[in-house]
Order: C-alpha cells, then sequence, then structure tokens
C-alpha cells in the first residue's frame, strides 16, 4: 500500500439514483470514518469546516457490515431529525461493535453539493479485510 493509501480515503462511484461510496484504510474502524466522510462529502462541500459539536456513538452489531449500515444510519437520522452532519469522524473499537465521536455542523450552513442520502440500502454491501487494510462499499437511497 503506498503511502496516501496507508493514509485510507473514499471515492464516489457513479450508480443510478443511488449514492455509492468505496473506502479504504489500516483499519477496520478508519475505514467506516471513511466511509461516513464519503457519504457527507456527496452532498455538501465540507472544505475546511470544523465541527462544533460532539456527538457520542455506540454501534453493535454481529457483522462488520451491519455496523457500518448502523453507523451510517445514524448519520442519516441525525441528517434528517437535527439538520447536522458530522465533519469529522473519530472511531475507536468496542465490544461488538465501534464507538467514537461525531463532530457535527450544521448542514443548513454548508454549500450542498448534491443529494442528500435518505437511506442505506444492503446492494452491493461489503466491508473486507485484506493484507494491506481494509476496504468497505455501501451504497445509499438519495
Amino acid at each position: 500500500m503506498d503511502s496516501a493509501a496507508a493514509r485510507g480515503g473514499y471515492r464516489g462511484v457513479p450508480h443510478t439514483a443511488d449514492l455509492r461510496v468505496e473506502a479504504w484504510a489500516p483499519t477496520r474502524e478508519e475505514c467506516m470514518a471513511q466511509a461516513v466522510r464519503g457519504v457527507c462529502a456527496s452532498f455538501l462541500d465540507l472544505t475546511g469546516v470544523t465541527g462544533g459539536r460532539r456527538r457520542d456513538v455506540v454501534v453493535r452489531a454481529e457483522r462488520d457490515e451491519d455496523i457500518l449500515v448502523a453507523l451510517l444510519d445514524e448519520v442519516v437520522y441525525r441528517l434528517d431529525t437535527g439538520g447536522e452532519v458530522p465533519v469529522d469522524v473519530e472511531l475507536a473499537p468496542a465490544d461488538g461493535g465501534v464507538r467514537g465521536v461525531l463532530w457535527m455542523a450544521d448542514a443548513g450552513s454548508l454549500p450542498v453539493t448534491g443529494a442528500a442520502p435518505k437511506a442505506v440500502t444492503l446492494h452491493g454491501l461489503a466491508m473486507t479485510r485484506r493484507p494491506d487494510g481494509w476496504t468497505c462499499s455501501v451504497t445509499l437511497d438519495v
């Protein structure tokens, strides 16, 4: 893995009428955090934005893929109910899942660049450990 890939990242993937994000990182938790960043950056310009409100989260599930879905469901829920979006994510392993901090900003104060996600789907969902780190793919309805 080259040095840029070792740090992790994300990219949007063209997908008809949906949002698809692929992410990668050295650890499972950072891969999930990159997926959250990719989803949020798909519809808002987060350049230079820092989060002001701390939201502690704990997400548990039996499978890594289900943890990722639950984490992104939390992001969609907070957007829908509170109009806030994570602009930074810190995740750590927890018994049966992940624990972390979402640093939130008001979505309405940020430039809109695309359609906001409405729900996480199971279509094409993947979370894979590889010799050089982790990768994940997730599709969201927009």
